[in-house]
């Protein structure tokens, strides 16, 4: 069994993590007609927003409740109450989705009473604007979780309770924060191939895919609309990927009685072939011939990859889910987890990570831990650990902010999974290091018992 390593420093070295109100965030950014509002101090929205353009490349719509010396002592309830009306009067969004930061949370603000007074008190004025409260502190917990809040929020205050009647061919996909723009498009044109209507909660693909809109755009302009939210429970099944996304489908099937499957991981052929599968099942039609032949080339690749990964050792530090979806990759291509270093111990899949230890921690540990490795795999703040090892580095999860594309980049079902198995095997390939004499020769300077030959 993996065993957990708690965090023993006191201090972040090198920060792997990023914030619960950030994850929210980025689930609000995938609702169309959305601004994400940071009930907090102007710096906390500030780091974020600097972390999203720089992944993004795009324009942010994130707005905050800008808390100062006074209202941190008093309380923060007018400076929430105005940054509402104002986003109101200045943008008219269809959204609005209130993210906690430390501050309040600290201070126990009763942020809940504050929006139910506020909505009652202003309901003229709010006409036609959702606002979706996501309780988020800085201090526990990381993106996984702050997504999975805000998912879970979404539904419990949108979506319409009660059983009705199901529409066999509606999916509502709860999708992993993970999943990139390209992994979201590739989900929904696998679903939509077998004739099933998927909605996906959150969709990022349609609100930070690099479109540019004809004209100025002060909300997001893409992603699930807030009246698919509110008719979720009329999907006949509900599929959620990663464990992070259980507790969001679980409210659904309360709310709704909407029936869920959950999968760790679509990264894989065998994952690839549950989902595939699946869909056949729910759909009652044939797997098209488009996908099998994905499925070969899929085959072809990992017989012509796995000689570029057996034996060699992994370092990785990502989120619980993301560590598990590569872990599980790299191991089912014949290599090696020589070291795992995650966010937060709050996940139940770190126990079936296939690692001897996990260690909850920063990039410091990473770089502690690797030694010797042949991969290290993190975001671009690893790209020091890197260098000073002399390891090449695999850029995943968030942020990249030097490179170009990542949101684009592919790594589920059976053309993602391809596509990993060729960008891992032409990084073993580029950075070969020729036999010395000694291991071609492991003789070549041993010992005897009478002294060195």
């Amino acid at each position: 069994m993996t065993r957990i390593l708690s965090q023993t420093k006191s201090a972040s070295v090198n920060p792997l993590k990023s914030s619960q109100p950030l994850g929210a965030a980025l689930a609000f950014l995938g609702i169309d007609g959305a601004v994400p509002l940071f009930h907090g101090i102007q710096g906390c929205t500030s780091f974020a927003l600097v972390l999203f353009v720089r992944h993004f490349k795009e324009a942010i719509p994130l707005q905050t409740t800008a808390m100062d010396e006074v209202t941190t002592i008093l309380g923060g309830s007018d400076n929430l109450e105005q940054a509402i009306l104002n986003l109101k009067t200045r943008t008219n969004p269809k959204l609005i989705g209130v993210c906690t930061t430390a501050l309040v949370e600290t201070r126990g603000e009763d942020c809940a009473g504050d929006i139910a007074d506020i909505r009652l008190k202003r309901a003229e004025e709010l006409a036609g604007t959702e606002i979706v409260l996501a309780n988020t502190p800085d201090f526990s917990g990381a993106i996984e979780q702050g997504w999975a809040k805000a998912v879970s929020a979404m539904i419990e205050g949108m979506t319409r309770p009660g059983e009705r009647a199901r529409q066999s061919k509606k999916i509502a996909i709860l999708p992993g924060w993970n999943l990139t723009v390209a992994d979201i498009e590739h989900l929904r044109e696998m679903v939509e191939g077998f004739g099933l209507n998927p909605v996906i909660l959150p969709d990022v693909s349609g609100s930070l895919d690099g479109t540019v809109p004809d004209w100025w755009v002060t909300t997001t302009y893409g992603g699930t609309s807030v009246e698919d939210i509110r008719e979720l429970g009329a999907a006949a099944h509900c599929i959620a990927i990663g464990e992070h996304m259980r507790h969001p489908a679980e409210v659904l099937q309360k709310m709704t009685g909407v029936p869920y499957v959950l999968f760790e991981s679509l990264t894989g052929l065998k994952d690839a072939d549950r989902f595939v599968s699946l869909l056949s099942v729910i759909s009652g039609e044939s797997v098209p011939a488009s996908v099998r032949r994905r499925r070969a080339q899929l085959q072809d690749a990992l017989l012509d990859g796995h000689f570029h990964f057996g034996g060699k050792k992994i370092a990785i530090a990502a989120e619980p889910d993301q560590l598990y979806q590569l872990a599980t990759f790299f191991t089912g291509m014949g290599s090696e987890i020589a070291a795992a270093v995650t966010t937060t111990d709050m996940s139940k899949v770190l126990e079936r990570v296939p690692a001897a230890s996990i260690q909850i921690g920063d990039l410091s540990d990473l770089e502690a831990l690797a030694g010797g490795a042949d991969l290290l795999v993190t975001h671009s703040h690893g790209r020091q650990a890197s260098q000073r090892l002399g390891i090449p580095l695999m850029r995943v999860g968030f942020p990249v902010f030097d490179r170009l594309g990542s949101q684009h980049k592919l790594s589920i079902l059976y053309q993602g999974t391809r596509d990993l198995v060729f960008e891992v095997a032409n990084m073993f390939q580029a950075n070969r290091h020729a036999p010395t004499p000694e291991k071609l020769d492991p003789f070549r300077k041993r010992e005897t018992p009478d002294g060195p030959r």
